[in-house]
């Protein structure tokens, strides 16, 4: 294979996975891939609801914007009167309350509202949670190194195995191409994650897209 194929080849690599990754960022900014502060299972709603039995809503003003504390306060405040007009009236008040609550976090996100969700948070963040309720990320951080780790291999391996193969013909030499860009990608992914900041559903959302995107690209194959 001439390098000016390789480097073509190279190029609609890039091409592909920058599109593929595009998308992904698309979809995880407006759905809720990254979010379960939107869920049953999240840390809001047991908060919010424990604030409602107080009859405090200090705890919850930390997940909204300051711009937004007199709105949460005037609900939570409307909430607690109707709250004690029997059961009924309590469960429709604590709804009205915690969608508004939700609403404004995800607003004060930049993050679309869709609703309350019943469901499970994912085993990411869900292991993220537990290392804050430990007070160590020592668990998460060996857990999440080993997956890196085999992704890591694994890909270098194909990368490796079809690069012995690379000038036998085209296709072989397409087959090599095709892995080295999984490989090359995967690792520019996990690197840039590293270097990022990580906004909530911004830059962070950007950053750890990229290796499951390669990842998408692949099992498309």
């Amino acid at each position: 294979m001439e390098l000016r194929d390789m480097s073509k080849m190279r190029a609609i690599g890039r091409m592909v996975m920058s599109g593929i990754l595009a998308a992904g960022i698309s979809v995880l900014l407006a759905g809720s891939v990254l979010a379960h502060c939107d869920t049953t299972s999240g840390p809001i709603i047991p908060e919010a609801r424990a604030a409602l039995n107080s009859g405090d809503v200090t705890p919850v003003l930390k997940w909204v914007k300051k711009e937004n504390e007199a709105e949460i306060g005037a609900a939570f405040a409307k909430a607690v009167a109707v709250r004690a007009k029997g059961p009924e009236a309590r469960e429709l008040a604590d709804q009205y309350f915690l969608e508004t609550l939700i609403r404004l976090h995800r607003a004060g996100e930049d993050a679309p509202y869709s609703g309350i969700k019943d469901e499970p948070v994912a085993p990411i963040v869900a292991l993220a949670d537990k290392s804050l309720a430990d007070g160590s990320a020592d668990e998460m951080v060996k857990r999440m190194s080993d997956h890196m780790a085999k992704g890591v291999k694994e890909k270098f391996n194909k990368a490796f195995e079809a690069r012995k193969l690379k000038d036998k013909s085209v296709e072989a030499g397409r087959e090599y191409v095709e892995a080295y860009v999984a490989y090359t990608h995967y690792i520019e992914g996990i690197h840039a994650a590293i270097k990022s900041a990580g906004g909530h559903h911004h830059a962070g959302a950007a950053a750890s897209s990229a290796p499951a995107a390669t990842e998408h690209k692949e099992h498309k194959k």
